[in-house]
């Protein structure tokens, strides 16, 4: 029996030895198949997409703070200093994060007891929001008020403020305004951005109190800012423009665009002119810190920022300065004058090498700098003009080099009489070629160029019924030239110069378009029409930035990095012959023989001048109840010397001079051509 139980118990023994081995060997595949996939899940975290993931990770617990650091500087043709930095050493302050307002309350409260700024713009509101930035003042307000059911808490806030204002609970001593004008400096700035608490003026007493207790203060640093100096003269303003302040931040209307740019709220930027136009070349690149778990105490500088580039300029800076003065001398005592204007042009390349202008309140007398107004005033400059008007007559065939030869008389028809200034009774008609009638600044010569562009067959006395289409035929010629076109000038806000009216109604203005006497233009516009004459018809692109440079280690200009090289917009299809007798014309005005020759005074200045001078009738009203408006001239003159190798264009314009001024014009061109010769070029060889 046993035996035979034993042999029973060995057999079921042997199965169990053959079905557990069985089923182990299914559970070890399926873990195998399970450890595998782990593996090959591993591996895809770490090997393909462990870059991703490290980056997601330092990411959530890393973070950079940006740093400002010095805009570019610009300089002028020789490399003197136009605008520089003026360093200042600063109180800082950068929001960590999470924090909360009871905080800065806190760090608030204890930087204003090292340090005053201003708190003179602190509004109500702002004073109500430091109040209750500390929590006990929070509560007893809670506490004294009663809330709608529903109330948001955005809302309850915003009711909060209105009892505190109301009720003037904050205090208004010098103490705590100073704290609530910090505080109001640090609330406005983001998480790890770096705001200036006091950018300027830090007194000595300040830096190292404030240095001694910053471990009681974090975010509290001592640093660096930067302001626009201007070491030659600060007139230069209103063509390099200005920056925003740290304090006024980004400017509102393009705040949305610079946030999408990298900007922080409270960084300085260009806000017109040069400045804005080349902000991205001036600003520079941050310097980058990484802050490790968010702490500013774990902080390692990554990148130590980068200077923004430098800006070259055409101008000179000593010219500028001579020509400015010479400009505002020259609108000094002049009744109701309005201002001055000067462009001094490079007539090959497009360089401006001087802008200067001054506006003029006719009322009180005082002068303000406008150099843009060069740009963008638009005056009517009279006969400067009749250049443009005897070429476009050349090359619209009414006249030739060897045909052009009128007889200068009154112009009588449609019960109106216009006439050249010599010749206003009829009693000196004399017979002119194109050259003769621009050295002696026929009007009668350019309106009967006019009645021939229009076909239309003159006699004393008949009706003016010229095609109107001859307003498009002048302007047309007139704008080959630059005359009531954009010249294309790199700085922002250019003028097309204003357009009167056409049409048959307004015909008997053509006759005044055709001398000057009727559409405006600015004087970067007739510079740019003369240089078009000087340089044998390519109308260029004036330029007033010369090249972006790099600094050096020694903050000097470095290397260049881009250089402005001329633009021609269009070349002016005028045969060498045409133009001959425009710039014959230009050299009988100062050197010629006649007696009516209009820039005589100019003839003993040397190199040779050749030029165009312009008066036009204007008139000038105060705007006042009862006034009348005051008859007054806009002399005007466009130039170029060397007159056989031209290598400087002048141009001024001077507005709404007393009626009897005849020689403002002149004069003033004579002390630029002075000025430039010593400041800017030398004379020597040039005749």
């Amino acid at each position: 029996m046993n035996s035979f139980l034993q042999k029973i118990f060995h057999h079921r023994d042997r199965g169990a030895d053959t079905k557990v081995p069985f089923r182990l060997n299914i559970i070890l595949t399926v873990v195998g198949v399970l450890f595998a996939i782990l593996v090959i899940q591993l591996a895809y975290l770490q090997v393909v997409n462990g870059n991703q993931y490290k980056a997601e990770v330092s990411r959530s617990d890393n973070s950079v703070k940006l740093g400002n650091v010095q805009r570019g500087m610009i300089y002028d043709s020789t490399g003197r200093v136009l605008v520089g930095n003026k360093a200042h050493q600063a109180i800082q302050y950068t929001k960590g994060l999470s924090v909360t307002s009871a905080t800065l309350y806190k760090i608030a409260n204890k930087l204003g007891e090292y340090l005053s700024v201003d708190y003179s713009t602190l509004t109500p509101r702002q004073e109500a929001e430091f109040y209750l930035s500390n929590p006990d003042n929070l509560q007893k307000v809670i506490d004294s008020m009663t809330f709608a059911k529903g109330t948001s808490t955005s809302d309850q806030y915003i009711q909060e403020l209105a009892k505190v204002i109301k009720e003037k609970l904050y205090s208004t001593d010098k103490k705590t305004r100073n704290a609530a004008a910090i505080f109001q400096k640090m609330s406005g700035s983001y998480q790890l951005s770096t705001t200036y608490i006091k950018s300027s003026g830090v007194t000595t007493k300040e830096l190292a109190e404030v240095g001694e207790h910053l471990s009681e203060m974090p975010g509290v640093q001592i640093g660096d800012s930067w302001t626009r100096e201007y070491p030659n003269g600060d007139a230069i303003q209103s063509i390099v423009g200005t920056v925003s302040s740290e304090r006024v931040g980004l400017p509102s209307d393009r705040i949305n665009t610079l946030l999408a740019e990298g900007y922080s709220r409270n960084d300085s930027v260009g806000q017109s002119y040069l400045e804005a136009k080349y902000e991205s070349t001036l600003r520079g690149s941050k310097s980058q810190t990484l802050i490790k778990s968010g702490s500013l105490d774990k902080a390692i500088k990554q990148y130590g920022g980068q200077k923004g580039d430098n800006l070259q300029l055409t101008i000179n800076s000593e010219f500028e300065k001579k020509i400015q003065s010479l400009v505002e001398n020259a609108d000094r005592n002049t009744g109701n004058s309005t201002g001055a204007y000067a462009v001094v042009m490079n007539p090959n390349n497009g360089a401006i090498i001087g802008l200067a202008g001054v506006s003029r309140n006719p009322e009180t007398g005082k002068m303000t700098p406008n150099a843009l107004g060069t740009i963008n005033s638009s005056i009517v400059m009279g006969s400067v003009v009749k250049g443009a008007m005897v070429s476009g007559a050349l090359m619209d065939k009414v006249i030739t080099p060897t045909n052009s030869t009128l007889t200068d008389k009154p112009i009588i028809t449609g019960g109106i009489k216009k006439a050249s200034w010599f010749n206003q009774d009829g009693n000196h008609d004399i017979s002119l070629d194109a050259s003769t009638a621009l050295e002696v600044s026929s009007n009668s010569y350019m309106m009967q160029l006019a009645m021939k562009e229009a076909k239309f067959n003159y006699y004393s006395g008949a009706p003016l019924t010229m095609n109107p289409d001859v307003f498009n035929i002048m302007r047309g010629y007139f704008n080959q030239f630059g005359l009531g076109v954009l010249t294309g000038i790199d700085l922002p806000g250019e003028t097309k110069g204003i357009q009167g009216p056409g049409g048959s109604a307004n015909i008997g203005k053509a006759l005044d378009l055709s001398y000057g006497n009727y559409d405006a233009y600015t004087p970067i516009q007739v510079a740019q029409y003369i240089s078009t004459i000087a340089n044998g018809g390519y109308r260029i692109e004036p330029h007033i930035v010369q090249s972006i440079r790099e600094s050096n280690k020694d903050g000097k200009l470095g290397r260049v990095k881009y250089t402005v090289t001329p633009t021609v917009l269009n070349k002016v299809d005028m045969t060498d012959a045409q133009r001959k007798v425009v710039t014959d014309g230009f050299y009988k005005v100062v050197h010629g023989t006649s007696q009516y020759r209009t820039g005589i005074t100019l003839n003993t200045v040397r190199p040779s001048i050749s030029a165009k001078t312009g008066t036009a009738q204007t008139f000038y009203s105060s705007g006042k109840k009862g006034s009348k408006p005051v008859e007054t001239v806009t002399l005007s003159l466009g130039s170029f010397s060397p007159s056989k190798n031209p290598q400087v264009v002048v141009v001024v314009a001077i507005p709404n001079l007393p009626s009897d001024a005849e020689s403002n014009n002149v004069n003033l061109a004579e002390q630029i051509y002075q000025a430039y010769w010593k400041y800017v070029q030398s004379d020597s060889g040039l005749k």
